[in-house]
C-alpha cells in the first residue's frame, strides 16, 4: 500500500490528532504515508536512534513568514547528521551539528519546528501517538 501526500507533516499530524478512534488514526497515518513521517516517528518511538543533540528546548528562532523557505518533508533528510553513531554526525563538531539543528527549525513552519524539537527529546509530537499505534500502522518500522 504506496500513497503520497500532499500535505505537511504537522498537517498529517493534525489530522491524526482529530480522528476519532484507533483504527482512523491508523488509518491516517497509513493514508497519509511519506518518509518524512516515517522518519519523525522512528526517531521519536525507536529507541535504536539515539540524537547526538542536547535534550531540551531548542533556542531557535521560530520562522513567521508565511511562505517558509523549506518543508520537514525536504528537511528529513538531514536526521543522518543528528543520529548518534553514524559517520555524518560523528563527523561533526557539536557546534556545527547544533547550529545545522537550529538551521532546519527556522526554515520550517513553526509547527514541524515543534515536531522536531519534540522527535529528538524523544516525546510523541501530538496527543495520542503512541509507539505501539505507530508500530500497528507501519509493522516494519520500529523494532521492538
Amino acid at each position: 500500500m504506496s500513497y503520497t501526500t500532499n500535505y505537511q507533516v504537522f498537517e498529517i499530524f493534525e489530522k491524526f490528532q482529530k480522528a476519532k478512534t484507533r483504527k482512523d488514526k491508523v488509518s491516517v497515518l497509513q493514508k497519509h504515508s511519506c518518509m518524512a513521517v516515517k522518519d519523525v516517528l522512528r526517531g521519536t518511538f525507536d529507541d535504536a536512534i539515539q540524537w547526538n543533540l542536547p535534550a531540551g528546548p531548542v533556542p531557535y528562532e521560530e520562522n513567521s513568514e508565511q511562505s517558509v523557505p523549506s518543508s520537514l518533508l525536504k528537511q528529513h533528510l538531514k536526521f543522518k547528521y543528528f543520529v548518534k553513531g553514524l559517520r555524518e554526525s560523528e563527523q561533526l563538531n557539536s557546534i556545527r551539528r547544533e547550529r545545522m539543528f537550529l538551521e532546519m527549525c527556522e526554515s520550517v513552519h513553526p509547527r514541524d519546528a515543534e515536531i522536531l524539537v519534540a522527535m529528538i527529546n524523544k516525546k510523541p509530537p501530538v496527543k495520542g501517538l503512541t509507539k505501539k499505534l505507530v508500530q500497528e500502522a507501519y509493522p516494519n518500522l520500529i523494532q521492538a
